[in-house]
């Protein structure tokens, strides 16, 4: 255990917080630059935590004003969270770079937005800062409500109605979230007199009490990610957003929820997870990636369209749970874990670049309608590019993290003899190409005239949002060094060639079936389904009728009841009732 240099773990925290109060009292004319600087300072401090980690090959570790466990609170810095802290200081950097004209100061005085946005931003990175490296579970909690008010605010820093309309519905389901972690902690806590990780790692056992509180802080949890059929505060949220708080929120705020049922199933209660209870989990995980692809096929607004995406990517984070589990259903750590961590810096540099990209587009267009896309290639190359990248990344094409991820968890699948997550980790990357498919045959198709903008957009942003999309499709060189031949193949190798055609084949056959509009049209021709197309857009139909219907508060509240309970029932052993 790294001690010495365990004061890197408090100033990663502080330093945004600190930057942000400093911000406060400087105003909106200095806000800007306070980020800027306080944002170097704490990429500093995180790389520097980084290479302790790395050179020491052990934990850091800060214990709180001296005090030990369980009187105390220790922050602890292993290697999923010092990687979390690093994907996480990438995506700021790009948003910063993206955002620092837009949310530049009034040339008259403070202006509201531009104040905010930047003393947000910072408040979401010391919160997800707290989120990696807490060591007790009601300093996750805190963590947990600090990343939730700065997250709500960035949904509705336009001021009208809609997005404060979904800013609240977003901070209400959450806070209903907050409420079941909370309970289940209360439980624990009660129980065996600590919160603390490791302390309870060693205390909890089976029983009545346990179950309950891990199915109740799960539960919670998942309703602050988002997991299907819990997303009914995600697609208004990011249809309101400003691009950049959408690349924040996606990328960023939801892997902090994620990141604690990491922290729960395989730190706190790994004795006390069923493998029932794990399929349930990337069961929800499967649902996600065909329901939110099948409706984000059928959005006609570029930003919903991603939106809905992010409803899929997030299943992917959640198919490592079944395969984790070792020899006498025991939960273990090791390349499973890796590649779930993987899939998520992945997603989080990818999903960044493709709202940002998106986010442009809406502003040289005035719009983000698909179907007027026509010319937008040849009017916005760069930006383009980064919508394309990101979503070639988040395909899993050689050497994006996503490929990476999904190698570790196929050959896991394969050892375990559950060839039904092999099925959905294959099947899911065509629903990624057929997002591209869509996006890309209007983009690139020819205008009648050249493609008029309503405001020039400047380089500067269109590279943050390519650079990001690059961190993403590179990550598995990054992560890997010198790459292990079995592990990457050449991606120009016959294997993966065929497939990677295979993948963009299954997409373009699901862009043909459940687009909106018929990919084989021109815009004006008439509407004229064939049997087959008519079959596959019903399909389609349907599963924007249940998005509405599971985005019912009434049905969305019954839901968060009813999986706390299932879940719940599942973490009994066989026997056990």
């Amino acid at each position: 255990m790294s001690a010495g240099a365990g004061w890197m773990l408090p100033a990663a925290i502080l330093l945004p917080f600190v930057g942000l109060m400093v911000g406060l009292v400087l105003g909106g004319r200095h806000v800007r630059l306070v980020a800027l600087v306080t944002a170097a300072a704490t990429a500093a401090v995180v790389a520097a935590a980084a290479g302790q980690f790395l050179s020491g090959g052990a934990p850091l570790e800060y214990v709180l004003g001296g005090w030990a466990p369980p009187l105390g609170v220790a922050l602890r810095g292993d290697g999923i969270a010092v990687a979390m802290m690093l994907v996480v200081t990438v995506v700021v950097a790009g948003v910063v770079a993206f955002g620092w004209g837009q949310f530049a100061p009034a040339d008259g005085g403070e202006a509201r937005a531009p104040f905010m946005f930047w003393l947000l931003l910072l408040a979401v990175w010391g919160s997800l800062n707290l989120v990696f490296v807490s060591g007790d579970l009601f300093t996750l909690y805190v963590a947990l409500e600090l990343l939730t008010f700065a997250g709500v605010p960035l949904v509705c820093l336009d001021g009208k109605g809609e997005t404060l309309r979904a800013a609240l519905r977003y901070l209400l389901f959450a806070l209903l979230g907050s409420l079941l972690y909370l309970l289940g902690a209360v439980l624990l806590y009660g129980a065996y007199g600590t919160l603390d990780i490791r302390m309870l790692a060693d205390a909890v056992g089976q029983g009545p009490l346990a179950w309950a509180a891990l199915a109740l802080m799960t539960v919670g949890l998942l309703a602050k990610t988002a997991l299907f059929p819990l997303h009914i505060w995600l697609p208004p949220a990011h249809a309101g957003a400003p691009a950049a708080g959408s690349a924040i929120l996606s990328a960023l705020v939801v892997k902090g929820s994620w990141f604690l049922v990491i922290r729960l199933w395989f730190d706190v209660m790994p004795g006390v997870v069923t493998p029932a209870a794990a399929q349930l989990l990337a069961g929800l995980g499967a649902a996600a990636i065909v329901f939110g692809s099948g409706v984000a096929l059928r959005q006609q607004r570029l930003k919903l369209l991603v939106a809905y995406s992010t409803v899929a990517q997030i299943g992917y984070l959640f198919l490592l749970f079944p395969l984790a589990f070792g020899a006498g259903d025991a939960l273990v750590r090791g390349d499973v874990l890796n590649g779930g961590v993987l899939q998520a810096m992945s997603h989080a540099t990818a999903k960044a670049g493709m709202f940002m990209a998106a986010g442009l587009v809406y502003a040289a267009l005035g719009h983000d309608r698909i179907a007027d896309m026509a010319g937008l290639a040849r009017a916005l190359p760069v930006t383009v590019l980064a919508f394309a990248v990101g979503g070639l990344a988040l395909m899993g094409v050689v050497p994006s993290g996503a490929y990476l991820a999904k190698k570790l968890l196929l050959t896991a699948a394969d050892a375990a003899g559950q060839w039904w997550w092999v099925a959905v980790l294959q099947g899911g990357a065509a629903f990624t190409a057929a997002f591209l498919v869509v996006v890309l045959r209007s983009a690139l198709r020819a205008a009648p005239a050249p493609l008029a903008l309503v405001k020039a957009v400047p380089l500067a942003p269109q590279f943050a949002a390519l650079a990001l999309a690059l961190c993403s499709l590179l990550l598995a060189l990054a992560a890997l060094g010198p790459v292990p031949s079995h592990l990457v193949s050449n991606p120009l190798a016959a294997k993966e060639l065929f497939a990677t055609v295979m993948v963009v084949l299954g997409g373009v056959l699901l862009a043909l079936g459940l687009s909106r509009r018929s990919l084989l049209r021109a815009p004006g021709d008439s509407d004229g389904d064939g049997a087959i197309r008519g079959a596959t857009v019903a399909v389609g139909r349907a599963a924007e009728r249940l998005d509405e219907f599971v985005r019912r508060w009434p049905t969305a509240s019954l839901l968060l009841v009813m999986l706390a309970a299932l879940m719940g029932w599942l973490l009994m052993p066989a026997g056990a009732g």
